[in-house]
């Protein structure tokens, strides 16, 4: 039988030398000797993989930190300017974890996000390929598993390549060298943008500003830099993101008529490997149902591990990005064009050298 210290160990195994390859392995011990990790975990012993429990608890005790409940634990966090040696610190570390059980028992609740501000590049990529296909310039963009809606505002950071750019260049976020391969830029403009989410995040907030950042790991500085640089710019420009499952959300969306010459675009990132069976399959009968009667563009970044390997003990494989377009009357629907692959925080982007799409 898996525990979760085996799978607190096997996802250490394939973290580099740190804080939380050292904080995973203490924690592991500490679950398998009855301390105070199997008092807070102690409701999740028998949960999937898929649940990630072991990031819900480190995102739990990046929030006491991030929040100063637990300020000298500080001098470990990379991202706040520590630089202490891990070794060691779960001395510091098991003290911190007991004087606020009830707090971490309550933070293994709270479904992992990030929001990913890198994951707008595929976005960007899709979009480019959506447009040039359908001819079609005004934007109507839906987001499933929208977060914090941050990928909504992709018109609003820099992204660029080699040889060309997208996006105003004052922008707060830049990702540059964002993509892998020839890529030629079409113009559009986004005249809605909306999305959905079963736990919205409000950026608005310190509360949810500090959730997205707890679970950004705290050696990986250019997440925690793009992701202050999203949340910038999400301040100048909220987003609306609806509490609602995806398939009747999109379903909704996708009722009202459209003017012919609106590109409905529905986009989702990492996220359709967390759905029920049902969901998934509620969610591509709206989207068949709406292309008898309107343009639209479905781009997927998503794994093409089965739901069922899901978890973090899979093999893995990058995400894939694909793309499908079809406008009544005018473009058939050739089914989903892969683009590229894609990593796992949304850059760069690989593009699939075979795809004749920028030829089109």
């Amino acid at each position: 039988m898996t525990t979760l210290a085996d799978r607190f160990r096997r996802h250490a195994r394939h973290l580099p030398d740190g804080l939380y390859r050292t904080l995973l392995l203490d924690m592991a011990d500490d679950w398998q000797a009855g301390g105070v990790v199997a008092e807070i975990c102690r409701d999740w012993a028998d949960a999937p993989g898929s649940e990630v429990v072991q990031l819900r608890l480190l995102a739990g005790v990046q929030r006491l930190v991030l929040s100063r409940a637990e300020p000298q634990l500080a001098m470990y966090y990379a991202n706040l300017g520590g630089a202490a040696s891990p070794a060691g610190a779960w001395q510091d570390f098991e003290p911190a974890l007991r004087r606020h059980v009830d707090e971490l028992r309550e933070a293994l609740q709270v479904t992992p996000q990030t929001n990913e501000p890198g994951r707008s590049v595929p976005l960007l990529v899709g979009l480019f390929d959506a447009v040039r296909r359908s001819g079609l310039t005004s934007v109507r963009l839906l987001e499933l598993g929208a977060s914090a809606g941050l990928n909504l505002l992709v018109d609003r950071y820099f992204i660029a390549g080699d040889d060309w750019s997208y996006g105003p260049a004052s922008s707060p976020l830049r990702l540059t060298q964002a993509v892998l391969g020839p890529i030629t830029p079409a113009s559009f403009t986004v005249v809605e943008r909306r999305g959905c989410d079963l736990a919205p995040v409000d950026a608005s907030t310190v509360e949810g500003r500090l959730r997205l950042t707890s679970f950004v790991w705290p050696h990986d500085l250019h997440r925690h830099e793009r992701l202050r640089a999203a949340l910038a710019v999400a301040a100048s420009h909220p987003v609306a993101v609806d509490q609602a499952p995806a398939s009747s959300w999109l379903a909704s969306m996708l009722e009202p008529a459209v003017a012919g010459d609106l590109l409905t675009v529905v986009w989702h990132s990492i996220t359709r490997q967390y759905w029920p069976p049902a969901e998934v399959a509620a969610t591509a009968r709206a989207l068949d149902a709406a292309r008898e009667r309107m343009p639209i563009a479905h781009i997927a970044m998503e794994s093409p591990v089965p739901a069922a390997q899901s978890d973090s003990e899979s093999s893995h494989r990058p995400a894939e990005l694909n793309v499908q377009v079809s406008v009544p009357g005018r473009l058939a629907d050739p089914g989903p064009v892969l683009l590229g692959t894609v990593a796992d925080h949304g850059v760069p982007v690989r593009l699939a050298l075979l795809s004749s799409s920028w030829d089109a």
